[in-house]
């Protein structure tokens, strides 16, 4: 029986983009975001689930929710599957992470941490914050407060030097209050820096 429970919970495992253990390390004690009313990672909403992005996620409107960002495109259930698959198989790379609706089974926010490799900063890792996107009907919930800042706290804990983002002019406001700042030259850059 403990067999089974252990290949289930592996299975699981198996189904997210990353380990969601992860998610449950992050510590929003030391955020100086505040939510009004208290949301958590570990408890985003009634309903609600803040999670790594799952396999299963086609079906949960994951595309659809990206569309209110962004052109996706034709993308079929395969193309998903198999660009899932290579971006889980680039361990540490891919962090996206999404707010699914238990009631309605239906992914309705999501931001990306992508991590690349670097030879400066002593071979460090560098963050890019992309694809913040909360569904139209579940805005004014803090919901996009919440994926933007388990994102930091994502990248501090993998240990990136910097985490960088591109915006529009009226997102800028938007993310300074979790510590980003425009780059000299660059309004549209907005960077945290960790360390050097």
């Amino acid at each position: 029986m403990n067999s089974n429970h252990c290949e289930e919970n592996q299975n699981m495992s198996n189904d997210y983009l990353y380990p969601p253990e992860i998610l449950s390390k992050l510590d929003l004690k030391n955020c100086y975001v505040h939510f009004n009313p208290p949301i958590s990672i570990s408890n985003p909403g009634e309903n609600l689930i803040l999670r790594p992005l799952s396999i299963d996620d086609y079906h949960k409107g994951y595309l659809n929710l990206l569309s209110q960002l962004t052109k996706v495109g034709d993308v079929s259930e395969e193309k998903f599957k198999e660009t899932f698959q290579e971006m889980k198989s680039c361990k540490n790379r891919y962090f996206v992470t999404v707010i699914e609706d238990l009631s309605t089974n239906q992914v309705i926010a999501t931001a990306t941490l992508a991590i690349e490799k670097k030879f400066i900063h002593s071979a460090g890792l560098r963050g890019r914050l992309e694809d913040v996107v909360v569904n139209n009907d579940y805005r004014g919930k803090q919901l996009g407060k919440l994926v933007v800042i388990a994102i930091r706290l994502l990248a501090e804990q993998i240990g990136c030097y910097k985490i960088t983002l591109d915006c529009k002019d009226k997102m800028v406001k938007f993310y300074k209050q979790f510590g980003f700042a425009c780059e000299t030259g660059n309004n549209n850059m907005m960077t945290i820096r960790f360390h050097e």
